[in-house]
């Protein structure tokens, strides 16, 4: 069960646990506060009533710095500067954060504080001389705020950062969970590789003279079998080894056809060293054949445009089909695999939205991509005698 699922209230996003989870935390600490420097501050002239009533207003007033400093160390220096290791400008920006808690607390205490005191004690002189001493004491008043802002600074980064590793964990172990699932079932179905590729070779063998169209249709499957068997075993493979896998997936489409149909296919000639996870596109290529064009009697067309921006990709795909095909037929298993996949292999750094129109099915993708050294050379496509 996923930690969202288990335990809502500490890791949901929708909006009404997080609203509760953030007012129970803040008014834990305010009261916190509140009675601590109630018992701090006391003294018999007053009376402790007056004290704790003083202590919450003032905790109360103190809020304003510290939940400045908390959201801007948890939203973001912790991810934008922690997480991704730029621990330099993650010091930086954490003293710059301190100092700047430190100066608001300092201010707070100077202008509002007498006033509060005041108003709450019925005493003037007091107030007076409590502005005089903390406008003479800067340095003490900023020290004071600078602890203030280490305490619940380091309380909200460390809840920030043990939700964050806890996730992360839960995650891994979800997903080598569902890999292991994954392997067992292609153990259950898959034919042994070996006699596999033997078989079709000896068709390729047979076929190449008397058939070369057909020769070269069992080439580009055992290229794809090949590729899915020995190669997939691995985390990411280079974009540029996926992106051959969905031409040559399309290629082979287009002579099951026998060219009717319309493709339009546009991919980056350099794809630097990019890598994905493996067998992430081709599902959403073979729904548009599966449930899009195989359905349709006249002029089924394709368009697949993939670019790159740095090392974000984005993938807009569209496929005709007839307006009597039902629209829950593009949210099958492929599509969910698809999505599960992505929420799990890229948290936060994808987007993917599919449209489904009456005559049009369009899928948009973005996709934050990780750099990887590329050890071999890309096996190029195989070409297929039909187009000569």
């Amino acid at each position: 069960m996923r930690p969202t699922a288990k335990y809502p209230f500490i890791f949901s996003d929708e909006p009404k646990y997080r609203i509760r989870r953030h007012l129970a935390f803040w008014v834990f600490w305010w009261l916190t506060q509140a009675v601590l420097y109630s018992v701090i501050g006391f003294s018999l002239k007053h009376g402790y009533a007056l004290h704790l009533l003083d202590s919450t207003f003032e905790s109360l007033v103190y809020m304003i710095a510290h939940i400045s400093l908390a959201y801007a160390l948890m939203y973001f220096v912790i991810p934008r500067y922690l997480l991704k290791q730029k621990y330099w400008q993650t010091a930086v920006w954490v003293l710059l954060c301190f100092l700047g808690a430190a100066c608001v607390s300092t201010i707070l205490a100077v202008t509002i504080i007498p006033q509060i005191q005041e108003w709450i004690l019925n005493t003037t002189e007091f107030g007076r001389a409590l502005r005089l001493r903390a406008a003479s004491n800067l340095h003490k008043a900023l020290m004071a705020g600078l602890r203030g802002g280490i305490t619940i600074g380091g309380i909200a980064a460390s809840i920030k950062l043990m939700k964050h590793w806890y996730v992360k964990e839960q995650r891994n172990l979800q997903l080598q969970k569902e890999n292991a699932e994954s392997q067992l079932q292609l153990l259950k179905a898959q034919v042994h590789p070996h006699f596999l590729f033997n078989t079709l070779n000896n068709i390729y063998s047979h076929t190449q003279n008397t058939a070369p169209v057909a020769s070269q249709l069992v080439m580009g499957l055992s290229d794809m079998l090949r590729f899915m068997l020995y190669e997939c075993n691995q985390p990411q493979v280079p974009l540029s080894k996926e992106l051959k896998l969905i031409r040559d997936y399309i290629t082979l489409e287009q002579i099951r056809y026998d060219e009717q149909l319309d493709v339009h296919v546009n991919m980056p000639a350099n794809t630097s060293d990019l890598a994905i996870a493996p067998l992430l596109l081709l599902p959403l290529v073979e729904n548009c054949f599966k449930h899009g064009t195989s359905h349709m009697l006249e002029q089924p067309w394709l368009n697949l445009q993939v670019t790159l921006d740095n090392n974000r990709m984005y993938v807009k795909l569209m496929n005709g089909k007839d307006s009597g095909v039902a629209k829950n037929n593009y949210q099958g298993i492929g599509i969910l695999n698809v999505r599960k996949r992505l929420e799990l292999l890229y948290p936060g750094k994808h987007e993917l939205t599919i449209t489904d129109e009456e005559d049009v099915f369009i899928v948009n993708l973005w996709l934050q991509l990780d750099s990887i050294p590329l050890t071999k050379k890309e096996n190029a496509g195989f070409k297929l005698a039909y187009h000569e």
